[in-house]
């Protein structure tokens, strides 16, 4: 598999948006085989954010900083995407606001995944070097295996606690 940062996110991307869909597919179907689904787009996403907010936005911030505006909107966002799924962790798929809140989820990661993937990934890609962006992608690879896995870590707690206290 590549190291490219780019090509990593973009994986990551795909994933969830494939556990997206298996959702909706079961979106009238029984409450446990949802709540499944949702535990394994809670994982992807507690990772994948973490990784990014960790690596690929302070590095893109400091190696290209005209995306700076667009950097600080893609915190604000999943800021919005850690709460949601701090809340969905929390709650019994059988809730009569789990299907909504997970449909809001979807609607505002993929508008974020958009955003990235259509918006500042392209301008990342030529300002930084293919090294830089090989690097930037091992530093990711590297964090992965340690990276909170739940939006109740340690860890995926102390971000979203550093938002609220700005």
């Amino acid at each position: 598999m590549s190291t490219d940062a780019i090509v990593v996110l973009k994986e990551d991307h795909k994933n969830v948006k494939r556990l997206f869909k298996e959702f909706q597919a079961a979106e009238h179907g029984p409450a446990g085989a949802k709540g499944r689904i949702v535990k394994q787009i809670l994982t992807e996403l507690t990772v994948h954010t973490y990784l990014e907010d960790e690596v690929m936005y302070p590095e893109v911030r400091r190696l290209v900083p005209d995306l700076d505006e667009e950097i600080l909107e893609s915190y604000e966002e999943h800021h919005v995407a850690d709460v949601l799924c701090m809340e969905l962790a929390k709650m019994k798929p059988d809730h009569e606001h789990f299907d909504a809140k997970v449909t809001v989820l979807i609607e505002s990661v993929t508008h974020h995944i958009d955003e990235e993937e259509h918006g500042w990934f392209p301008r990342v890609r030529e300002a930084l070097s293919r090294a830089q962006l090989q690097e930037l992608g091992a530093r990711m690879q590297q964090l992965r295996p340690d990276a909170p896995t739940t939006p109740t870590a340690p860890k995926a707690l102390k971000k979203t606690l550093e938002a609220i206290r700005g």
